[in-house]
């Protein structure tokens, strides 16, 4: 008998080679091909929808959840746009019955627009299994929340404040509950949600699944995770500082007191079909998109204190592609799938480093490639070199387009639209015969020169920032180049420009958040970060050292600043920080306080309100 050899292929288990007398056998068990959503064992309800959806094979962070399966808790780190939904709702799907008419499944995300999403998701995935959905979320009438849980929801969506309230009222009964879901766990914490969190978990029935599905492991998350996880399984599918391949970082360097102009000329250069703009408060986003419009861009705005219904239309317009540009804050920054977002843009130095990564995952996602622009004056550009010193990111660096770039760019644009033309539609053949009857009675070059300057007008121009940036690295290069200074001449020298020490009492008995202090100066006396110090919390009141351009619009800011509960007292006192004055350690409270700068970590509150 001949020598066969037979392949049989098995699992991912190694190549294994058996020889026997006249016969050899080799079990190639190598991976052949992709895993595909039947392999898994997933009910045909499931399949059903997956397969009218389009998708054949699961995504990274899919595949582990549906390995792992089981009963136990699980703890998954996964990137953005990773396909994180259809990974938890897969598996918890798989045990609950056709037509249930009771919550079994519970979903808390941070945002109202992530819930909604996950609620869509959820709904045409269980159309074949006849279960209802339900979205539970503020800004929204109580009412239809209320009649759809008294039909019976079997799946609950919903951000923490709205569905602790629905369990407080007794509208929802989680009796029967078998599951929860914490989406973005470290961005629920982070928005101040830790007590609404641990109100609806203690309602919950002990024996139960909880999974936590979080992209960083702050120590607040590892603590929620001891108190209501059970020996979880964990998967982590990112590591620290990882850099996301699909995506290009680049920062724009820009002089600090044109942000906005900066802005401008980047977008023109850059040319991007689809943008989604962050900064760092609610009005910064209004005045930034109504400046963006009346530059010619198509924008708006979205934050916190839009209605629901307001959020909803901005979303939908954006999602369309009938208006290409968003300008908004972090309420955006997480778990908002939008396909299609060429662009990221973030103006200024963000808060964090997880507030940058996850701010740029809004574009690259599903494969697409994507562009995350940042744009930073050279004091921030410093700052932000240290946020990153960690990681492996690679950061493209170049100055804002100069004037003479962005008309080289605008003219090509405006060439191709006007050569590339064929010219024979029925509108065209009409302006060729006034073009016609126009060259016979004008010069020609005097006439094209004409209509080129109306067509330019049109259209934004861009500004000359060059210069001032210039101007800016100079002032810095001198500056660090001063000789070292005694200690006595350090004393009595300013760092930075004098500011005053300013009182503002609390309607609520105290100021207990620095970043939300930080945020109500800067939202209502319409100024950057910069323009504040020092912020020194008091038991009843709290200390605020206010640069020229702050302190200059007090007065006219009053009621702003009353909106947020504080209110100025009329005998602020001169305050002058000493140049080599002791600064408190690196990462501690008292040392962002009098940096001026936002709260971190643990100590970022007060952000609740922009969900």
């Amino acid at each position: 008998m001949k020598n066969k050899t037979v392949d049989l292929q098995t699992e991912n288990l190694g190549t294994v080679s058996l020889k026997t007398e006249g016969l050899q056998v080799t079990l190639n068990t190598e991976d052949t091909g992709e895993s595909t959503f039947e392999s898994f064992g997933i009910r045909s309800e499931l399949l059903k929808a997956i397969s009218r959806k389009g998708f054949t094979s699961p995504t990274p962070v899919q595949q582990k959840v549906l390995e792992a399966g089981g009963d136990a808790d699980l703890i998954v780190r996964a990137k953005t746009g990773s396909g994180k939904t259809l990974a938890f709702l897969l598996p918890l799907l798989q045990d609950m019955k056709v037509g249930e008419r009771f919550p079994r499944m519970l979903i808390l995300s941070p945002t109202r627009e992530l819930a909604q999403q996950i609620a869509r998701e959820a709904e045409w995935l269980v159309r074949f299994m006849d279960l209802s959905v339900v979205s539970l979320v503020g800004g929204l009438e109580m009412s239809p929340q209320l009649r759809a849980l008294r039909e019976g929801a079997t799946i609950v969506v919903g951000t923490p404040g709205r569905t602790l309230d629905h369990v407080e009222r007794g509208s929802l009964d989680t009796t029967n509950v078998g599951c929860v879901v914490l989406d973005e766990g470290d961005q629920m914490l982070d928005m101040g949600f830790r007590e609404e969190l641990e109100g609806i978990l203690d309602a919950l029935p002990a024996e139960r699944r909880t999974w936590l599905f979080s992209a960083t492991m702050p120590p607040e998350v590892r603590e929620l995770s001891k108190r209501y996880l059970e020996n979880p399984t964990t998967i982590s599918l990112v590591q620290d500082g990882d850099q996301h391949e699909d995506i290009l970082h680049r920062v724009y360097m820009i002089p600090s007191r044109r942000r906005f102009e900066g802005l401008v000329n980047v977008l023109l250069w850059e040319r991007p079909k689809r943008s989604l703009m962050f900064c760092h408060t609610r009005l910064e986003s209004i005045e930034m998109a109504q400046r963006l419009q009346e530059e010619g861009f198509n924008a708006a705005a979205l934050h916190g204190d839009m209605t629901q219904r307001e959020r909803n239309a901005v979303l939908a317009s954006f999602k369309s592609g009938a208006m290409p540009h968003l300008v908004a804050t972090n309420v955006a920054a997480r778990g908002l799938d939008v396909e299609g977002v060429t662009h990221v843009i973030q103006l200024g130095l963000p808060d964090d480093r997880e507030t940058f990564v996850h701010r740029s995952g809004r574009t690259g996602r599903a494969g697409n490639e994507g562009t995350n622009l940042i744009l930073l004056s050279p004091l921030e550009a410093g700052r932000f070199k240290m946020m990153l010193r960690s990681t492996q990111m690679k950061v493209e660096w170049q100055d804002v387009p100069n004037l003479d770039l962005i008309r080289t760019v605008q003219r090509e644009v405006a060439e191709e639209k006007l050569l590339v033309s064929q010219g024979d539609s029925e509108n065209c053949t009409a302006y060729i015969e006034w073009a016609s009857d126009l060259l016979e009675r004008a010069d020609p070059k005097v006439l094209v020169a004409k209509l080129l300057e109306a067509l330019h007008s049109r259209t934004a121009k861009g500004y000359n920032l060059s210069a001032d940036l210039e101007r800016e690295r100079e002032r810095r290069q001198r500056s660090s180049a001063r000789p070292e200074r005694s200690e006595g001449e350090r004393r009595f020298a300013g760092s930075r420009p004098k500011g005053t020490m300013t009182r503002l009492r609390s309607s609520q008995g105290g100021a207990k958040d620095v970043g939300r202090i930080l945020n109500a100066l800067c939202s209502a006396l319409k100024v950057e970060r910069c323009e504040v110090g020092a912020i020194r919390l008091k038991d009843d009141h709290v200390m605020v050292e206010l640069l020229p351009v702050a302190l200059a619009r007090l007065e006219q800011g009053r009621a702003g600043l009353a909106k947020w509960g504080l209110f100025p007292e009329e005998d602020p006192v001169r305050y002058i920080k000493a140049r080599g004055s002791h600064e408190p350690a690196r990462g501690s409270r008292d040392s962002y306080e009098r940096r001026g700068e936002p709260s971190k970590g643990r100590y970022a509150r007060g952000k609740r309100n922009d969900a």
